[in-house]
């Protein structure tokens, strides 16, 4: 993953839609983040990174993948995927997906903004697409590629202390990759280093 500056630990605050809509708002110039030993040729994707307005404070709704896919299998995950030619945008491609994965209707979404293109080891070019999410709401998520749907309190992935640092050798390449553990949940890679990239993009500047 490209080097990144430091950041300074922030004190801990409890984010609300008011502040994230701020923070997100407008256009930016967002720099790439990439992941190690990017290949060439990507493939152009897009996730959505649900946050949930629930009572007792914002989370993130995240899919664990079923075990018998051909990519990413098992792994915890946005709701997203590859974008079709006749995707207009990530934005679309983003909704799209998540309808088509979860049964989130979307027109229930408010895009609150984008965060930086994601390139990863594994060859996709990902856009990241951060939207707000307000219960009630139904899912009907697709059997054959989600086998759980959960939520995680943005405070805890917003939180650096949360942002584990983790390598591991693939092919004689070492990866260094992010992790945030939560009650059971393994979030790492892809997911993990688009949480940090939400991070620096709230609290860099």
């Amino acid at each position: 993953m490209n080097a990144q500056p430091q950041l300074p630990r922030q004190e801990a605050i409890a984010p609300t839609v008011d502040w994230l809509r701020q923070r997100l708002a407008g256009p930016r110039r967002l720099l790439p983040v990439e992941e190690d030993a990017v290949p060439q040729g990507l493939t152009p994707a897009a996730v959505l990174v649900p946050v949930i307005e629930r009572p007792e404070g914002l989370t993130v709704l995240f899919t664990q993948r079923t075990a018998h896919l051909n990519d990413h299998a098992g792994q915890v995950s946005f709701p997203g995927g590859r974008c079709e030619r006749t995707d207009a945008s990530p934005v679309f491609t983003a909704l799209r997906e998540t309808e088509e994965e979860i049964g989130l209707a979307r027109n229930l979404i408010e895009v609150l903004g984008l965060l930086p293109e994601y390139r990863t080891g594994t060859g996709f070019s990902v856009t990241p697409v951060v939207g707000l999410v307000r219960p009630p709401f139904a899912l009907n998520p697709d059997s054959f590629e989600v086998a759980e749907v959960f939520e995680t309190p943005l405070a805890f992935l917003l939180d650096p202390a949360n942002h584990q640092r983790h390598s591991m050798e693939i092919a004689g390449i070492v990866r260094h990759y992010y992790a945030m553990p939560y009650e059971g949940y393994f979030i790492w890679g892809a997911t993990a280093g688009m949480l940090v990239s939400l991070y620096r993009l709230l609290y860099g500047e």
